[in-house]
């Protein structure tokens, strides 16, 4: 308690044993909560996945009983989160920061299911990738406390790994030798950066404006990358990474001239891939640069285009021959009438 305002901690395991919310009471306006910090447990339009620290049906009834005690609070209740779209502690959160446990209770698919069992079936069924360096941040926040992170500095010449921050068509139109792109525009760029830089590195920053730069290094420390090698604000552009149209892709494979690797997950896959596709998930597209290097050169493709253009710039930094389908993706193959091919697996 501070003067006024008192913390009522909550104890709401389902995500992680240990999880708990904390519900903010400011007693001049009243001895109800008026807020509450929710975590990992209750997010705008979502609850959060229950398979990351225990089995994923144990998690998800321990999961449901945590809602359950937070839908004991008023429906005027502010609710703030731990996370918004783009985090893979979720799958289907909104990208709004607040919401209120009134509209909630009304609209969030994950509070009105019928029944605990059908909480469960819905919840611990999750497709979704485990997070990038989970069990680094897992220690990290086990771990002492850490001090104020050094300042970015900017650098005057570039050293690898180099993480491009800038749009895909900027990054296209070119870039400095062995550059990985993930934009920073791009929803998610956190995690997905995290996924295609190995654990131990510090990327050197390539950004338009210092600004972005250190948006970038803040959204990277937060996912782990604590040690970052700094930033640079121009570069040798020598290297050109040109998008690949759904027309050009179909006269290409006409011509049996590429390699299509789908980089999507493989739920997503399932639902129509093309003929002769390979399927590999962009985060792992870099285990396979040795063996793609080899072959005949490749086109990525994913649903829109924002991971075919993160993929293709990891493969061609470890000298492969890559280009992305960057606008439209599968949506725009489909919609063309291109073919293609659905799988259904035992007991989906």
């Amino acid at each position: 308690m501070l003067g006024d305002v008192a913390l009522r901690v909550l104890h709401t395991p389902g995500h992680r044993p240990e999880h708990c919310c904390f519900a903010i009471l400011d007693r001049t306006r009243a001895e109800e909560p008026w807020l509450v910090l929710t975590g990992d447990s209750l997010f705008v339009g979502d609850a959060a996945r229950p398979d990351l620290a225990v089995e994923a049906v144990e998690g998800a009834r321990e999961l449901y009983e945590s809602l359950q005690r937070l839908l004991e609070l008023p429906d005027g209740v502010e609710v703030f989160p731990g996370h918004v779209a783009g985090s893979l502690c979720g799958a289907s959160m909104s990208s709004k920061a607040s919401t209120t446990i009134g509209f909630e209770r009304r609209f969030n698919p994950m509070l009105t299911v019928g029944s605990e069992d059908e909480f469960v079936t819905e919840s611990a069924l999750t497709r979704s990738p485990r997070p990038p360096n989970l069990e680094r941040i897992v220690e990290l926040n086990r771990g002492p406390f850490l001090g104020a992170p050094k300042p970015l500095e900017e650098r005057d010449a570039l050293e690898p790994p180099i993480l491009d921050v800038r749009q895909a068509e900027l990054f296209g139109a070119g870039h400095a030798v062995g550059a990985i792109n993930v934009p920073l525009e791009r929803k998610g760029f956190a995690t997905r950066a995290a996924f295609v830089l190995l654990e131990d590195e510090r990327p050197l920053i390539l950004a338009t404006s210092r600004e972005q730069a250190e948006d970038a290094a803040r959204r990277l420390r937060a996912v782990g990358f604590g040690e970052l090698c700094g930033y640079v604000l121009h570069g040798p552009e020598t290297e050109t990474l040109p998008a690949v149209e759904v027309d050009e892709l179909e006269r290409l494979l006409a011509d049996d001239a590429v390699e299509v690797i789908d980089v999507r997950e493989l739920h997503e896959r399932d639902d129509g891939f093309i003929p002769g596709s390979r399927n590999i998930p962009y985060r792992l597209v870099r285990e396979y640069g040795d063996e793609l290097r080899e072959g005949r050169p490749v086109v990525t493709i994913c649903e829109s285009g924002a991971r075919a253009a993160v993929a293709a710039s990891v493969l061609a930094a470890s000298g492969v021959d890559a280009r992305p389908v960057l606008h439209g993706g599968m949506r725009a193959w489909e919609e063309r009438g291109g073919s293609t091919v659905g799988f259904r697996r035992c007991g989906s």
